[in-house]
């Protein structure tokens, strides 16, 4: 640069937007950055906050470079998360500016937080004394400062007696640094009397963490077998050592029960991150992970993009769960970026779960994971005893979906004063409602799906999109009043057959899309497991970990549900998803059952649940993986392609087809209509990408996205390595 320029340096920055490289900025005289820093760069009219990024900057004429206008007072984000956030953006597809954005969604945090005004006794002594006076100068001995309302608080008096004290020089003011959003956590809290496979598992674990280094670890255990536990021992091991660590759960509703039972172990909870958190409660945890100060985070998926200071483990509990997977912007799966995670930063990982994926099943017998397997219950408590109720042989009376046998064991356990679980996976009262005189259904005005009744609102609701109506006396096509009907279960209908059998029974129904969100769904759990209610009804909401221990009877109303589509993981996830519902029964030890309605009693996967065999039903699952070069045994990718036209998405969808390159172990299935071929209001097509397992797949689709069409007009493409879903 010449010598009069008041920049001296320049710096690649990556901006949180869709941008594939870095963009240049100058770096002006004085100010110092280092890979890593947080900035805040002018872009276009706006500002924003970005990341001093690795590599060397392109050669850009100075004059044409723009300054970086501020270095935050914040820790630099560590080289190995910005080279996760690489890996990440390669493997996706996506642009790295994109995966920044999720590190950088906490803007208020990267300023240090403000110190707080608080109150330190000095040697002066009050005029008169008082017995309030008395307890505020006892609670405030020690020299410790205080917060005005915290002394207050522990001294039971007004804050007025705090200001009087103060008026008179008994206390000075004196700043004090902002509070811990939690307690540090103890690892000799309450160390727990494990049972021997319990123990053998947490020798394992602890090895590994003892160790330093990358290793993945599954524990296989049955619901019910301590897995928690067992992981907690790893967790101390790595506090022990000064390390941080992370714990994803699958769902929010989750957290409450697990941060009680972290809380009994630790003496103190670990922070939360997800998005039912306030957005002031968000930044501080930001900060302070950044900082080092919080030790252990319990979050969802998006907690892996945490700038954590020194993580040195990461558990990812009901690791096959399905919310793992991200399929909004960029495309991931938070289980196998937590491994990639572990790798990169040279630590180790811990998988949980009753029911693993089979893709961690082949890579603990192939001898990539470890595998620690609990095969008993805790404490000697039995697993419940299942049995299938041939809806073909004991079918429901007219009108109804509950099998007489289903109804004469919920009486039984009514009258044992014990509870009774109803699953079915199917949110609101119907999935369609037609007329019975012009046959007219209703469906969503921009997706290609029914709107689902939810009676309890007294609505029309897609599920996909959000739009909903009134439901309406008479049909739109043909006016005639009071014809609609409802076809098929959902859990409120359930709910309506319960009542009408059982009307003295406290019945409850779960369902994430009930009113009161987050915060009741926690109450009316909570309430379940003190025994608050008789009969539950929920949707798979109720699979996930939940302890209720007086729930002896679970019954599965349409066992087939998960059955009925084209995925090639519909087996392994109604396997899973049975296993984990049919676990709520019988934890504490009491007798138990579980009764799942099905008109293929037959069937390998019901078969395989009601014997307890899962090692003969992952053998065959994973013999046609196998045999179908099915993940994990070959690679898999869609891309999705939509648009306002049906026309436009369609073209472009051949087109892609077209360009894709000559490769003998990569082939490409579509352009065919997904089975939601439209959504909100746009026209999808899909292609799906299927390879071996070594093969590059992502050089192939760069290849053909770059040879294809250029997007025009609304089309959007979206690319999915390693789908879930194939709607």
């Amino acid at each position: 640069m010449e010598e009069d320029s008041p920049f001296v340096a320049a710096a690649p920055v990556l901006v949180p937007m869709p941008a594939e490289r870095p963009y240049t900025y100058a770096v002006p005289m004085g100010m110092r950055v280092v890979p890593g820093s947080i900035v805040r760069v002018p872009l276009g009219p706006r500002q924003v906050a970005g990341i001093v990024w690795d590599g060397v900057v392109e050669k850009v004429d100075a004059k044409k470079l723009r300054p970086i206008e501020q270095v935050f007072d914040c820790p630099p984000i560590d080289r190995a998360m910005r080279r996760f956030v690489d890996w990440i953006a390669q493997y996706t597809l996506s642009p790295p500016g994109m995966v920044a954005r999720m590190l950088l969604r906490a803007p208020e945090a990267f300023d240090p937080e403000p110190w707080i005004e608080g109150l330190q006794r000095t040697m002066l002594r009050p005029d008169r004394m008082t017995e309030a006076r008395t307890r505020v100068l006892e609670t405030a001995e020690g020299g410790l400062a205080w917060t005005r309302s915290g002394l207050a608080h522990a001294a039971g008096v007004s804050s007025t007696v705090i200001d009087g004290l103060r008026a008179q020089g008994v206390f000075e003011t004196v700043m004090i640094p902002p509070r811990p959003v939690v307690a540090a956590p103890d690892p000799a809290y309450a160390q727990p009397a494990l049972m021997p496979d319990q123990e053998d598992a947490a020798v394992m674990l602890r090895a590994g963490v003892a160790a330093d280094a990358f290793g993945v670890t599954l524990i296989d255990g049955v619901t019910g077998s301590g897995k928690t536990e067992v992981y907690f021992e790893a967790v101390a091991t790595a506090l022990d050592k000064g390390r941080q660590v992370l714990i994803l759960l699958p769902e929010i509703a989750l957290t409450h029960a697990f941060l009680e039972r972290f809380q009994d172990r630790f003496g103190a909870k670990p922070a939360e991150w997800h998005s039912d958190l306030t957005p002031r409660m968000r930044e501080r945890v930001w900060r302070q992970v950044a900082e080092g100060g919080v030790r252990v985070v319990a979050g969802a998926r998006s907690a892996l993009f945490l700038p954590f200071r020194d993580l040195g483990l990461i558990v990812v509990d009901e690791e096959h769960d399905p919310a793992y997977k991200q399929e909004d912007r960029v495309f991931y799966n938070a289980r196998d970026m937590a491994v990639v995670r572990g790798h990169i930063g040279g630590f180790p990982v811990v998988l949980a779960s009753a029911t693993p994926s089979v893709e961690s099943r082949v890579n603990a017998s192939q001898g990539r994971y470890n595998r620690a397997v609990l095969s008993g219950r805790f404490a000697e408590a039995a697993l419940p005893d299942l049995k299938t109720i041939d809806m073909r042989r004991a079918p429901p009376a007219r009108g109804g979906f509950l099998s007489p046998l289903m109804l004469d064991h919920m009486k039984r356990t009514l009258e044992r004063q014990e509870q009774s679980l109803l699953f079915l996976n199917r949110r609101g009262y119907a999935p369609l409602t037609l007329c019975r005189v012009c046959g007219h259904r209703f469906g969503c005005p921009v997706c290609s799906a029914w709107l689902v009744e939810h009676r309890f609102r007294g609505q029309l609701v897609c599920h996909h999109c959000g739009h909903n109506e009134k439901r309406p006396e008479a049909c739109p096509e043909c006016g005639t009043l009071d014809h609609l009907v409802a076809c098929g279960p959902g859990v409120e209908r359930i709910a309506e057959e319960v009542v009408a059998h059982f009307p003295d029974a406290r019945t409850i129904v779960l369902s994430s899309d009930l009113m009161g969100g987050v915060r009741r769904l926690r109450l009316e759990l909570e309430a379940i497991a003190n025994g608050e209610a008789d009969i539950v009804i929920g949707t798979q909401l109720v699979a996930k970990g939940h302890n209720f221990p007086n729930m002896t009877l679970v019954g599965v109303v349409d066992a087939d549900l998960g059955l009925a589509n084209g995925d090639p993981r519909a087996a392994e996830r109604t396997f899973q998803l049975l296993s984990q519902v049919t676990g709520r029964a019988g934890r504490t030890g009491k007798k138990s059952l579980g009764l799942l309605q099905t008109f293929q009693p037959e069937h390998p996967v019901m078969r395989a649940i009601v014997s307890g065999d899962a090692e003969a039903f992952y053998e065959r699952e994973i013999a046609e993986r196998e045999r179908a070069a099915l993940p994990p045994f070959g690679r898999l990718a869609g891309v999705i392609v939509s648009a306002v036209t049906r026309a436009e998405a369609e073209g472009h969808a051949r087109g892609l087809r077209r360009a894709a390159p000559q490769a003998s172990d990569l082939f490409v299935l579509g352009p065919a209509e997904a089975p939601l071929s439209l959504l909100g209001g746009r026209h999808r097509f899909r292609l799906l990408i299927q390879g071996e397992r070594r093969a590059d797949m992502q050089g192939f689709i760069r290849a053909m996205l770059a040879e294809g069409p250029k997007l025009r007009g609304s089309v959007r493409v979206q690319v999915d390595i390693d789908p879930q879903s194939f709607l």
